[in-house]
């Protein structure tokens, strides 16, 4: 029996998702063991990811393994792979897609938000668009798996927490949900709800083509594209969500200069469902400019109300 060893973070929900593969694999006739590690991500809890080095600390140990034989392939939620990718280590498929809408999660038994405490979150990205939803909340960064906030949550230190549904969804944790945000109200994170898998340059997962998804290789394309063409990565808040509506491609996204203090724009383009790059560069591009054209205005303005 033909063996193919799966690469995953130890935390709760790392493993639920990599034990998605493992039983495809497993019906398919392949020994499929998972091996867990706890990533350097996983290890500081006490600073923002931008801080310590980014998203790509999620899957540095992994990285490792699969280099140095020790797996054959990763699983990871595609939102945490850095949008620069190692060719060494190409990302081989992607699976269907889970809910990708962002969530509101109160503490068990409440029905409504206490304004004395903060709402937890990690990501600039929701917090910045969350402000605009809860302009009389204040916000504090959370972090650690999806189980340990949901336990600082009921412990009365937040009021809220902002997560991913599709989180929640895959540990059976869609009744913690109090609010689905719609993709307007919160763009979602590139790739979120997706988990993308990995493999090591040379090795050979053709038996993987049953289980990846063609439509979400297309949508992700874009919207990794478009975090790409912005030069936006852990530390910026930008975010892209792309659809297939009635034959074409659909982006809708956000983009913001530095760490978002300056404000940020939002945006949608379409396009030809076989060009998802040059869908994603076309919006990019025009993001760019608005926020530039922008910011100089703001800095002429600056200079007249300067005295002489």
């Amino acid at each position: 029996m033909r063996t193919i060893r799966i690469g995953s973070r130890e935390s709760r929900l790392a493993v639920v998702q990599s034990e998605l593969v493992q039983r495809y694999l497993q019906e398919q006739g392949i020994d499929a063991p998972i091996i867990t590690m706890k990533t350097t991500g996983d290890k500081i809890l006490d600073r923002t990811l931008d801080q310590v080095g980014g998203k790509g600390l999620f899957v540095k140990e992994l990285d490792a393994a699969l280099l140095d034989g020790r797996s054959d392939i990763s699983v990871h939620s595609l939102k945490d792979v850095p949008a620069e990718e190692n060719p060494r280590l190409p990302l081989i498929g992607y699976s269907d897609r889970e809910d990708p809408r962002d969530v509101l999660v109160l503490p068990e038994g409440e029905t409504k938000l206490n304004e004395k405490l903060p709402i937890g979150c990690s990501s600039r990205r929701r917090v910045l668009q969350a402000q605009k939803l809860y302009p009389q909340m204040g916000f504090r960064c959370v972090r650690g798996n999806v189980l340990t906030r949901l336990k600082q949550l009921d412990g009365g230190e937040y009021s809220a927490l902002l997560l991913a549904s599709a989180g929640l969804k895959r540990l059976g944790l869609a009744d913690r949900i109090s609010r689905y945000f719609t993709t307007e109200e919160s763009i979602p994170c590139a790739g979120q709800g997706v988990l993308s898998l990995q493999g090591r340059k040379g090795f050979d997962c053709a038996i993987l083509n049953g289980y990846v998804n063609k439509e979400s290789e297309i949508v992700v394309k874009c919207e990794r594209s478009f975090i790409r063409a912005v030069g936006g990565e852990c530390s910026s808040p930008v975010a892209a969500h792309a659809v297939i509506q009635e034959g074409e491609l659909f982006l809708r996204a956000m983009y913001s200069k530095g760490t978002g203090e300056m404000g940020y724009v939002t945006g949608e383009r379409k396009g030809p469902v076989h060009e998802p790059s040059g869908v994603a560069k076309a919006l990019a591009q025009q993001f760019m400019e608005q926020v530039e054209q922008e910011m100089g205005r703001k800095e002429r303005g600056s200079i007249k109300e300067k005295p002489a």
